[in-house]
């Protein structure tokens, strides 16, 4: 069974400018998932989907391979299923047909090469046909409609205590393991029958803002480091 790993990073980031070639912890960021992916023992190659000639340098020097991306899948309304389905079609181009795609994304790193390994161990299981990793979540949530607070997943007129309620699980956008036939099917990284990995809740933590960047550097900077 081939299995194949694609870390999608474009150029263009709003929230962190160049953040996927930004230092984390002493590497670029996009370093983190090609070094995560490499030291899985069940990934065979590892790909980098990208429109920008810098992270593709970089990305080379830590081993990955390159898929070069076009723009108008690289610009701020194109999806990552836009740029799962280019891979793909380009790993084929170069008569390579995956049994599975691992898809890691660059801005959730705190995860480990056991996690991918585990995550495809229980996709195989399972016998599932795509699986997302998790993280547990204990939060009580709320949306408003219209104007109008309601609880969403809990009756805050009998609030339940915490350990009593049902697991409950936030995805963490950290790793994804799939069939290709399902990418090409549905255009979703997700389908058929469907499986969870769940990681810590250290896991959920993501790089979308400032923020999010120097405390994820920070956490991981640590000489005992979360992951």
């Amino acid at each position: 069974m081939t299995t194949i790993a694609i870390i999608p990073a474009r150029g263009g980031s709003k929230g962190v400018p160049r953040k996927n070639i930004r230092l984390l912890a002493g590497k670029p960021l996009i370093a983190h998932s090609i070094q995560d992916a490499q030291e899985s023992t069940s990934i065979d190659q590892v790909y980098v989907s990208t429109d920008d000639q810098e992270i593709a340098t970089i990305s080379a020097e830590y081993g990955a391979n390159i898929i070069h991306r076009p723009a108008e899948l690289a610009n701020d309304t194109a999806s990552s299923e836009s740029a799962l389905i280019h891979g793909l079609q380009a790993l084929k181009n170069q008569n390579i047909n995956p049994d599975l795609l691992v898809f890691l994304q660059c801005t959730s790193p705190i995860r480990t090469g056991v996690d991918i390994d585990q995550a495809i161990a229980k996709l195989k299981a399972e016998q599932a046909d795509s699986l997302l990793s998790v993280s547990p979540s204990h939060r009580f949530l709320w949306e408003e409609i219209n104007g109008v607070a309601q609880s969403i997943n809990y009756d805050y007129r009998h609030r339940p205590r915490r350990q009593d309620m049902n697991p409950q699980y936030v995805e963490n956008g950290s790793i994804y393991v799939f069939k290709p036939w399902v990418l090409q099917e549905t255009q979703n990284r997700l389908g058929g029958k469907i499986a969870l990995y769940i990681m810590s809740e250290m896991a959920a933590l993501e790089i979308d803002s400032e923020d999010d960047f120097y405390m994820i550097d920070f956490l991981m900077s640590q000489s005992d480091p979360i992951c």
